[in-house]
């Protein structure tokens, strides 16, 4: 490359610029070029050390100004290191699973409260109160079944909470969950007390719930003397009458 024609300069008083100078020129191109063009508050690769120089994270070099690095930016190093540093996050990206979003709680349009019928029970051996439950779900989905559980007063919301009472809670797509209040007493969930069944052909829910006082437990009694509970007084002070 020859430098005497630039402007500014006379006619034959300079020879062919060397290698070095070559390079000069060009990395002050790439710097004014990159000046105009790249926006350094974007540059993720960017960083300003605590002595006042600049480094680039990606390469690892060190720089004395910002024209230096923006040069540095345009040269193969960095380009070559920015091609393999896309190709690792490409790789990354197709081996890396994807987490599985869940979009939230399955949402369904009710359709009204299915048909029941209750029927007050008592075993003739036993004189045990019962419940038989049957329930209508003609529009119930393929492959679902009703479920239940039974529920404290204390849990709900929609009444007074009543200790005497516990709620039986049944629940089927798409009806709306309907409860019924039910005596709070143990159920006897024995194989032949406890009998539950769903009929596909009519579509029916069949439940029989046998009920049984719950059985108190009496609690451990207390000691009627202070010295028979082994404890030790520790501390100044007496105790006065």
């Amino acid at each position: 490359m020859d430098f005497q024609n630039r402007v500014g300069n006379k006619f034959g008083t300079m020879g062919p610029a060397t290698d070095q100078e070559i390079a000069m020129d060009r990395r002050e191109r790439l710097r004014k070029l990159a000046l105009e063009t790249i926006d350094l508050s974007k540059d993720p690769y960017f960083l300003r050390n605590h002595l006042g120089s600049y480094e680039c994270k990606l390469c690892l070099t060190l720089h004395t100004n910002e024209g230096s690095y923006l040069a540095h930016t345009q040269g193969k190093k960095h380009q070559i290191n920015l091609a393999r540093r896309a190709a690792k996050e490409k790789q990354d990206a197709t081996i890396q699973p994807q987490p599985q979003m869940s979009s939230g709680p399955r949402k369904t349009v009710k359709i009204g409260r299915p048909g029941y019928r209750v029927t007050k029970e008592r075993d003739p051996e036993t004189q045990q109160k019962a419940l038989l439950f049957e329930v209508e779900y003609p529009e119930i989905a393929e492959k679902i079944r009703p479920r239940h559980r039974f529920m404290s007063a204390y849990e709900q919301k929609v009444e007074v909470p009543e200790t005497k009472f516990q709620y039986l809670l049944l629940a089927c797509e798409p009806y709306e969950t309907i409860a019924f209040k039910v005596p709070n007493m143990e159920v006897d969930k024995d194989n032949n007390k406890f009998y539950i069944n769903w009929d596909a052909t009519r579509k029916v829910l069949t439940m029989q719930i046998f009920f049984r006082e719950r059985e108190g437990k009496e609690l451990p009694a207390l000691p009627q003397r202070a010295g028979d509970t082994n404890l030790a007084f520790h501390g100044g002070g007496s105790f006065t009458r």
